[in-house]
């Protein structure tokens, strides 16, 4: 393993260290802005990215995956953060921040409950997500990216945010597009120079030395209401007090959501993982992601920042940037760390244009755009799945989409194989009764396959063979159960062959009389699932 993480250290480290150059300054503003959303201090989102990133970039399962602090899990910390805001304030004893206190505290039970989804190799399940839920997740995400990004061309008007008007508005969208430019232009004639970088670097020359008038990182950080990228973080004596007064009560908020953050945290990031799996033709581990972002969580709720999860912008910019190994993640934590206690006055100059427009190529990048083109060839069912999470992606969240999507997918699937269970007859010639059952059969099957049997008219020997079946739940076996007593209650012979051994076994802890019923078993190799064969390689 040690040898693997050398090698994607080692393997790239030119392009690996100017795409995570390029990802720091676009961290920057997103983690000021997700700090924003949940109702904190800016500094305390900037840390929060930096220990996220340079945990998962050393030890998580993904490399060239990019973590930090995330929109995603900040709406959700927005509601424990205003209750412990109002619970401080309703204390005798004056406390600071008691809601930042405990999502500190909050974190370490979101990365208790993520290191342990690893261990338990939960994080396998990511693969039964089907085809249309990751398409309908792409391009809900890109969308969401995309409107995110419009409440940067809002400035502050009368104390109330207003869209830019005139030449204001003008010269924001000429950055931008200046930008969008040359990372569409500059690939074409050199990849070896990051095409994100360089539109960052070009614009921010042009702002600055040009004398121009526009938002910039400070001014967008002053006018959320943060001081700049200075600042303080809660003291130790702080996390000592706040968790004696919060085991007096408010573990069921502080349990519950960190049961949201921690799910909310896993399926993102596993999803981005699958995501960069296919853009790069290689193979994460999501186990070792689970594990690897719970100790990310667990140090921010030690050392006071955000937490999050994988950063699916950020990533493909880096992806696209040409970053492949763990040094560009590590390259852009520390770059971010850097900036934050040394460059800050550089970095609070950086035109918001030029960061609006790096995350437009991004949302180009990451929209599915086949969808369109294949979207009436597809079945109806997965058309629908497709749309239903992209605009769940939108109305809601990502988890909630993602969830939705695989239970819509789930019902379908069952209810296709519900209708295809079939049943061949033949007779032997010693007059024996043959029903040779194809299809699954599970609990939306039972109904289909009960009509299958005459009970009164059929001959004295009947065998029901299962080579091209498979009982796939308790609600089969039961169904099986049930067919073979009722023919034994009718006095006559029945047998059950090709069964599996896992079925055999239900029956006969059921049934020990069915020893006699049940002719062979057999391990069938076309019944081995994919994901049970690529667990062992991990």
């Amino acid at each position: 393993m040690w040898q693997t993480t050398l090698k994607n250290f080692t393997q790239h480290p030119k392009n690996d260290i100017l795409s995570g150059l390029t990802v720091a300054l676009a961290l920057v503003p997103e983690a000021v802005a997700f700090a924003f959303v949940a109702g904190i201090d800016p500094l305390v989102g900037l840390y929060g990215a930096f220990m996220m990133g340079i945990v998962t970039a050393l030890f998580g399962g993904r490399p060239g995956m990019i973590s930090g602090a995330t929109g995603a899990m900040a709406v959700v910390m927005v509601h424990l953060i205003q209750k412990g805001n109002e619970v401080g304030d309703a204390l005798t004893i004056p406390v600071e921040n008691l809601g930042l206190q405990w999502l500190f505290i909050t974190l370490l039970f979101v990365g208790a409950i993520q290191i342990l989804a690893g261990v338990f190799r939960l994080g396998k399940f990511v693969r039964l997500i089907p085809h249309p839920v990751m398409m309908g997740f792409v391009n809900g995400l890109a969308i969401v990216i995309f409107l995110s990004q419009l409440g940067l061309f809002k400035v502050n008007v009368n104390g109330s945010k207003e869209f830019m008007q005139g030449s204001d508005l003008w010269i924001m969208l000429g950055l931008v597009g200046l930008t969008m430019a040359i990372m569409f232009a500059l690939p074409k004639l050199t990849k070896k120079i990051p095409a994100a970088l360089t539109a960052i670097l070009v614009v921010a020359a042009i702002v600055i030395f040009g004398g121009i008038e526009v938002s910039t990182v400070g001014s967008f950080i002053e006018d959320g209401g943060g001081d700049g990228l200075q600042g303080g973080l809660p003291t130790f004596q702080d996390q000592i007090f706040t968790l004696l007064y919060t085991l007096q009560g408010h573990w069921e908020l502080i349990l519950s959501t960190a049961v949201i953050l921690a799910a909310v945290g896993l399926i993102e990031s596993l999803m981005t993982l699958n995501l960069i799996d296919e853009m790069t033709e290689t193979r994460g581990s999501g186990n070792r992601e689970c594990v690897a972002q719970g100790g990310a969580n667990i140090l921010n709720g030690l050392f006071g920042g955000m937490g999050g999860c994988a950063m699916i912008g950020q990533s493909i910019i880096n992806i696209n940037s040409g970053g492949r190994g763990r040094l560009s993640g590590a390259v852009a934590a520390i770059a971010l760390l850097c900036f934050v206690l040394f460059g800050a006055p550089l970095i609070e100059q950086i035109p918001i244009a030029a960061l609006v427009g790096v995350m437009f190529m991004v949302v180009i990048g990451t929209f599915a755009w086949s969808s369109f083109r294949i979207l009436h060839k597809i079945p109806l069912a997965d058309a629908i799945v497709l749309i239903a999470v992209s605009a769940i992606t939108v109305w809601q969240d990502l988890a909630v989409a993602v969830i939705a999507g695989v239970i819509m997918s789930a019902l379908v699937f069952a209810w296709k194989n519900a209708t295809m269970i079939r049943a061949r007859k033949r007779i032997k010639d010693d007059g024996t009764k043959v029903y040779e059952i194809w299809g699954p059969l599970f609990f939306g099957s039972v109904q289909n396959f009960n009509t299958k049997f005459d009970f009164a008219t059929d001959p004295n020997k009947i065998e029901i063979d299962f080579i091209e079946s498979k009982v796939s739940d308790h609600s089969g076996v039961e169904a099986l159960r049930n067919v073979a007593n009722k023919y034994l209650e009718a006095g006559k012979e029945v047998k059950l062959t090709h069964l599996s051994p896992d079925c055999k076994t239900l029956l006969l802890k059921w049934n020990p009389d069915f020893e006699s019923v049940i002719e062979e078993a057999i391990d069938d190799p076309r019944y081995y699932v994919v994901t049970d064969v690529l667990d062992s390689e991990v």
